[in-house]
């Protein structure tokens, strides 16, 4: 059995700029997402792809401080991730430094310790242990898996009435 692979389009660089414009206007992208697509469109020269994405800066089609604040917007209101987790992603993202740094601290933190209180007051309601400690121990764990910090989830449970 033999597997057949689709056969690789080569665009010129005007058809794949056309088709990267495309796609940062349908949602922020980082650049690495831009340049990554660019080869995998069929682009082979680096140079190419990255006087691509040069034109795409000037144009304001790409722009790494927009991505990185959407990206952190996106993850905490939607889906009330933690800001160890949006940091990960960031840096797989190919994001770092001070941009990292401002797209974090762009989250209020009012509004941060909220969530954290409201995901563990869902998270509380469907966890049947009856031991106090183990409960704290299983709340302490799911805050972490979506990404807050043990430190604040500490105070959020101590400040809470979740027993």
């Amino acid at each position: 059995m033999e597997i057949q692979q689709k056969p690789q389009k080569y665009l010129s660089k005007l058809q794949a700029r056309e088709k990267i414009e495309h796609y940062c206007a349908y949602q922020e992208r980082s650049q690495k997402e831009v340049r990554n697509k660019l080869y995998e469109i069929g682009l082979k020269n680096s140079a190419e792809v990255e006087e691509i994405i040069s034109d795409l800066i000037q144009n304001n089609f790409l722009n790494e401080g927009r991505f990185a604040l959407a990206y952190t917007r996106g993850k905490f209101r939607m889906k009330q991730w933690g800001r160890m987790k949006i940091k990960q992603g960031l840096k797989l993202k190919g994001i770092t430094g001070r941009l990292l740094k401002i797209a974090l601290s762009s989250i209020d933190e009012e509004q941060y310790i909220q969530t954290l209180a409201l995901i563990l007051e869902k998270k509380n309601e469907k966890i049947s242990e009856k031991d106090p400690y183990k409960r704290r121990y299983k709340l302490s764990q799911y805050g972490m898996l979506r990404g807050f910090e043990p430190d604040i989830i500490a105070e959020v449970l101590k400040d809470s009435l979740l027993d």
